[in-house]
This record gives C-alpha cells, structure tokens and sequence, in this order.
C-alpha cells in the first residue's frame, strides 16, 4: 500500500504527547502520596472507596490515546487513490517562491516556507497538463525549475529548496515577477499565470511595477500572503549550542509581519488574484481549480489525474469518541462502595455491625 504523509513535520508534537504522558503519570502519583500523607493510608482508603482504581488509570490512557490519534490526524496521512477528470486549461505556471529569511518564521507552523511550499505541492496534485516552472526570490532570483510537465522534477526541486543565506539578504519580489515573466517558453500571450507565495517583506524591487509589467505582456500574478499580519513573529536563527536563538539587528530582536497591503496591490497590478492565506491552511488546490486557472487557461480537453485520498478523518473522528467517552466517564463504584464506606465509618464509631 502507498501511504504519504503530506505533513509529517506535525510528528514532532509526539514529543508534546510524551510530555503529558509523563505529567499525568507523576501527578498521580503525587496525588497518591499527598492523599496518604494528609489523612493516613487506612482514610485515604476509605476516602477514596467511593471512586474506581481502574477507572483512575484509565482516563490518562484514554487521554493519551486521544493526542496520539490527533497527531495521526495533523501529519495528513494518504492512501488509495482516486480518479478525477480534470479540464486541461494548457495555462503554464511559474510560482515566485520568496526564500528569505523572514520566510523561516513560526507564526505558520511548522514554518512560512515549509506552508508554500506546502501550497505548491497541492496544486501539482490537482494539476491536468499545466506547465509549471519554479523561481526563488531572495538575493539574487533564480529559476530553479525551467517550465516542464515533469511534476517529479519540480516536487524534487522543492525538497531541496531552503532558506537563502547568500551575500544579498532579503527578498526582492519584483526581480521575482520579472524573471518568471521573461523565462516563459513562447510569446503568445495569456494562458500563463505567475503565482507568488510570499510574507510580502520586500527589499524596494518595485513588485507592484513589476507586476503590472507583466499583465501588459497578458502574464497574470496572482500572490499568497503567508504570516500573521498584526502580530508577526520572530525570526529563528541556528545556534552552536542547540540553544534556541532570534535573527537580531543593532541588538533588538527583528520581528516580521505579513505585508498584507502590498501583496493586496501587487494582484491588482497584475490582474490578478490576492490570496490572503495567513496562518490558517487555505485549500490551494482549489483555489487554483476556481480561481486561477479558469482566468489564464486555454481549453484542451480533459485529463485523468490521480489523487491520493485524505484519511486524517480515521485519526480524528475516533480521538472524539475517546475523548467524549472520557468525558463522560464517571469515576464512582456501584453501590457497593457506598455500602463499604458505611461499615467503614461504623466500625471507627465503634457500632456493632
């Protein structure tokens, strides 16, 4: 069976799992010892005879049993697929994807690049005959992956593209738009398309002109704005000492917001569509599908894709049930412990049973 995990970064929260694991272990044992410490072991007993000892260890294993699935559900496990008839639009592609360093920032879990790239990766699923081809923007922009049908190529490109730590910080979203608009293949105009996934943190390229140069060529730009526009985040840096450390500038911590306005303004300079995707997961497959294809495409028929199918709901439906039924678990004996309480407290009084 061929089974993908389409986010399987979301398996480090196992560590978050283990971590409660361990805290519902010791706090019941400190609840134990505390118990026992406060009444004496033979009150404790009879103070605790109204409540279930399997029940007790129960709930924390149900608990548990409760993250582990959702983690099963958050890493996006696929298998089987299905067939979809596509309509083949012919529109050639180019995606900007915006490498610089505010892209390694966390507000967009597990980060900014690893989400667009995230976002590329489901649009080549549903994808029916569309060229695609790859631009980095940070630094120096540089086609990565020339226009090609070889969807292998770009999904293998897009592995090994990483954060830019070259000799020119930042990016520079119009160098961008204005590579991608002069590397397409032939000089008919429209049926092409450029889609930037940015934070929209640019260095003065002039994006907007840029864009607007390229609707006048019938290139339309389309852009994704990643991160949290009001609050932002910091940016994380590699360390010698595995601490963690934030990119800093004159001894401040350097904080980066998403640049909501001016992706807004690059769209519609260039005829396009904003995308404001934030830190929420956006469907970008169907985005693509509504939104930018029917509006850059040309008609060739139809396509038969293959898709693989989404079964995260086997994980999380059943991490509900467990939770509701933990809920809703009570933790008190039958009668018989309120009967055995009774003899108990008798027999302190000193009452002949």
């Amino acid at each position: 069976m061929d089974i993908q995990f389409n986010n399987l970064d979301n398996v480090f929260w196992l560590w978050a799992v283990l971590a409660a694991g361990i805290v519902l272990i010791l706090a019941a044992r400190l609840r134990t010892r505390s118990l026992n410490r406060f009444a004496g072991r033979r009150m404790a007993e009879a103070l605790t005879a109204s409540s279930s000892p399997t029940r007790r260890r129960l709930r924390p294993w149900l608990l548990l049993a409760t993250l582990v699935l959702l983690v099963g559900g958050l890493i996006d496990p696929r298998w089987g697929v299905r067939y979809q008839e596509l309509q083949r639009r012919g529109v050639d592609v180019f995606f900007v994807l915006d490498t610089s360093r505010s892209m390694h920032a966390q507000d967009v879990k597990p980060d900014r690049l690893s989400r667009a790239k995230q976002y590329i990766e489901d649009v080549l699923e549903s994808l029916g005959g569309d060229r695609v081809g790859l631009v980095t923007a940070a630094g120096d922009p540089s086609v990565t992956v020339p226009l090609t049908l070889d969807y292998g190529a770009m999904r293998l490109a897009l592995d090994e593209t990483r954060i830019s730590t070259g000799r020119r910080g930042g990016s520079l979203l119009g160098d961008g738009i204005r590579l991608a608009s002069d590397s397409f293949a032939d000089d008919v105009e429209d049926h092409k398309a450029i889609i930037v996934l940015s934070d929209g943190d640019d260095m003065d390229s002039y994006p907007v002109e840029a864009a607007a140069t390229a609707a006048s060529k019938g290139v339309r730009v389309y852009t994704v704005g990643l991160g949290n526009a009001a609050e932002g985040a910091r940016i994380p840096v590699a360390a010698d000492n595995g601490e963690q450390m934030w990119l800093t500038y004159q001894g401040e911590q350097v904080w980066t917001r998403l640049q909501a306005e001016l992706l807004r303004k690059i769209a519609e300079a260039g005829d396009g569509l904003y995308i404001p995707a934030g830190t929420s997961n956006a469907d970008m497959a169907e985005i693509y599908e509504s939104s930018i294809a029917p509006g850059a495409g040309r008609d060739l028929g139809t396509a038969t894709v293959e898709r693989h199918i989404p079964r995260y709901r086997w994980f999380v439906l059943p991490a509900l049930c467990l939770l509701l039924f933990e809920s809703f678990m009570g933790q008190r004996r039958r009668q018989v412990a309120k009967d055995r309480i009774h003899r108990l407290n008798l027999t302190r009084s000193g009452a002949v049973i």
